[in-house]
């Protein structure tokens, strides 16, 4: 297998802040995902975190310590073969980051939930990161019981035992757990192992059939102060392709676009982290060049935003009717019921909106006035944010009908 390949699929690593979730990335891929000065400084994950990783395996070594994320064997010194190319979504922890770690959800096809060794279990971002993975249909879960060299064996035990606990009352029986240390590379063989054999690899040619589908999560104006006019390069859009696939030369839309409507543009360039692409599907954060003036996407103006085809053009309205489900275990003690008039926070995708509800009916249907216009499909996943003590919780979800 060559790794000069596009990552096969999106895995999110997710859970409370500073349970050591952007330290672990790093032992996985090599790179350190938090990479915006505000990050550096609070210390905390602001935006979305993407980094590839290439994991191998020595065929002559038996067993889960026959799996690296190294080109060499450690132990053996022989040459290693890949077996996997995949994507990590570093996703925040902090609870006023629940928006951007919800738009990372929707476009997973995998999780790490990364649990501290040295604190209760469950903490709240736990919970609420879990129910978040539940609420888009991630089953594909596995566990890291981080900063077990903090605990004593007993401590560890004890804490394994509440994990186990929680992640069988929310459905995830057949997950596994694996106790890590980062800053010690401790069983991170056993991680390895327990990624490639429990996150199931997707059909890429039944995903590659279907009209071109993809969330914008960055988007950049790559052009160095003072370039000259004629070198000037188009706006680039990150994001990660959902469904279908996208070529050098196509022709492609964003919606909603901007108060004049959608946004037609041409595709310059594909890359995939270092790697220069023709086509790109589902599988990593990709790079797209286009002809758009740079204006339009510095500083992440695009977030939020869909790309499409022609015949894949989404739903565009500031209206927005959803079948609710409210999360009981997210629910605060004398909580009341959502009124009329009320202030949401709707996370379609990767756009978070504010909305006020306008009708409530019988059977949890909640109609929805934004303060713009969004960009959706029928059946897509919302998340519900409620003001609770001045604070943005996640309350429930709903689908879209």
């Amino acid at each position: 297998m060559n790794n000069e390949i596009q990552a096969e699929l999106n895995i999110g690593i997710v859970g409370h802040v500073d349970h050591g979730k952007t330290t672990l990335t790093s032992k996985l891929t090599g790179k350190w995902t938090d990479r915006h000065s505000e990050e550096i400084k609070q210390g905390i994950s602001i935006k979305l975190g993407y980094a590839d990783a290439e994991f191998y395996i020595d065929p002559s070594v038996s067993g889960i310590s026959s799996y690296t994320s190294q080109k060499t064997h450690p132990l053996t010194g022989n040459k290693t073969e890949l077996v996997r190319k995949v994507s990590f979504v570093d996703a925040p922890g902090h609870e006023t980051l629940m928006a951007v770690m919800l738009s990372g959800a929707a476009l997973l096809n995998g999780a790490i939930l990364v649990v501290a060794a040295n604190e209760e279990c469950p903490q709240p971002r736990t919970v609420e990161h879990l129910l978040a993975l539940k609420m888009h249909g991630i089953k594909n879960l596995v566990v890291a019981q981080n900063k077990i060299d903090l605990v004593s064996k007993e401590e560890a035990l004890l804490n394994y035992k509440k994990l186990r606990e929680f992640l069988d009352s929310e459905g995830y029986k057949d997950s596994p757990i694996i106790p890590t240390s980062a800053h010690f590379d401790t069983n991170i063989d056993a991680l390895i192992y327990a990624i490639v054999n429990t996150i199931e690899k997707p059909s890429i040619e039944k995903i590659e059939s279907k009209p071109l589908k993809m969330q914008i999560v960055r988007s950049f104006d790559i052009n160095k102060p003072s370039t000259k006019l004629k070198e000037l390069k188009g706006g680039v859009l990150g994001g990660a392709i959902l469904e279908g696939k996208i070529s050098v030369n196509d022709k492609c839309f964003i919606y909603p676009g901007f108060e004049n409507g959608p946004i037609e543009f041409k595709v310059k360039s594909l890359n995939s982290e270092k790697i220069s692409l023709k086509e790109a599907h589902l599988g990593g954060l990709i790079a797209i060049g286009t002809d758009l003036d740079p204006f339009f996407c510095f500083s992440d103006k695009m977030v939020g935003q869909i790309v499409c085809e022609e015949k894949s053009k989404p739903i565009l309205s500031n209206i927005i009717k959803i079948d609710y489900n409210k999360i009981e275990r997210l629910i605060e003690p004398n909580q009341s019921e959502f009124k009329i008039g009320e202030r949401v926070v709707l996370v379609i995708g990767s756009s978070a909106q504010v909305g006020v509800i306008k009708k409530i009916n019988k059977n949890n249907e909640f109609e929805i006035m934004l303060a713009r216009n969004a960009a959706f499909y029928p059946k897509n996943k919302v998340a519900v944010s409620r003001n609770v003590n001045s604070r943005w919780r996640l309350a429930g979800y709903g689908e879209i009908k």
